[in-house]
């Protein structure tokens, strides 16, 4: 099959899952999504679970390609500063350019709930999440154990829904309409400054 066309499907699923919620992901809906004649979604993806598999591949791609594009970037913060600076750009960017993804993701946790071989294969996305911000912490001079990473990515993760949502008032309680302020707050929480070592060199 043609993996242009493949591709150019499966963005097309992503944006949908992300417009439309599960119950909007159709054949119909990301041939028209897609530009492409009816029925050509269905050729490559023949059922409902493997529409859903295909934007679980894509997402995890992307997830791949953001993490190796932060990667490629050289060090990261050197110190708290820093590093909460990082995480309120990478939370911008969720409310942002990144907005389509992260809702389609969330769709598929929804779904994955319900489908084992769902879950399995958004899993290397969390997972990875847990190491790469423990990475973080300990190159910004913070402690870097399990419990910290644990605690800075359910922070973050448990963020999500509240500023995709909007909701102002949710947003003004948690934070989340001030996201410098709320990334500082984060990493007091999970290394308060009186009694973690001194950070940096």
């Amino acid at each position: 099959m043609n993996q242009d066309r493949r591709d150019r499907l499966r963005d097309a699923a992503v944006a949908v899952l992300a417009d439309a919620g599960g119950r909007g992901l159709t054949h119909r809906a990301v041939d028209a999504a897609a530009d492409v004649p009816l029925g050509t979604a269905k050729n490559y993806f023949p059922s409902r679970d493997a529409l859903l598999r295909a934007v679980a591949e894509r997402c995890l791609e992307q997830y791949r390609a953001l993490a190796a594009a932060l990667a490629g970037a050289g060090p990261g913060p050197s110190d708290r500063a820093g590093l909460a600076a990082l995480l309120a750009g990478l939370l911008r960017d969720v409310a942002g350019p990144g907005r389509p993804r992260m809702l389609a993701y969330l769709e598929l946790l929804t779904e994955a709930a319900r489908r084992p071989w769902l879950a399995a294969l958004l899993d290397p996305i969390a997972a990875g999440d847990f190491a790469a911000y423990g990475s973080l912490l300990a190159g910004a001079g913070l402690p870097a154990g399990p419990q910290q990473a644990r605690a800075l990515t359910l922070g973050l993760h448990g963020a999500l829904p509240h500023l995709l949502a909007g909701g102002p008032e949710t947003l003004a309680a948690a934070g989340l309409d001030d996201l410098d302020g709320f990334t500082r707050a984060l990493l007091a929480a999970v290394c308060p400054e009186a009694v973690c070592p001194e950070e940096g060199p």
